[in-house]
């Protein structure tokens, strides 16, 4: 009986890896290339507490 031939399946692995890495990015570019289809996903909010952005932000620790 012949012996495994453990580089072989490791390469194939790796290149598997490699080709799925690829499409994921081709369809990252595409989603990003896309007209927004009302969607919000692109502009996330910057004001993460939810405050106005007039507002300074809240701090926990001040005493008089």
């Amino acid at each position: 009986m012949a012996t495994p031939n453990y580089g072989y399946e490791k390469r194939q692995r790796e290149l598997a890896k490699k080709q799925k890495k690829e499409e994921k990015l081709k369809a990252k570019a595409a989603r990003k290339h896309e007209p927004g289809e009302g969607g919000s996903d692109d502009h996330p909010d910057d004001s993460a507490d939810g405050a106005p952005e007039g507002t300074p932000p809240a701090t926990g620790g001040e005493r008089s």
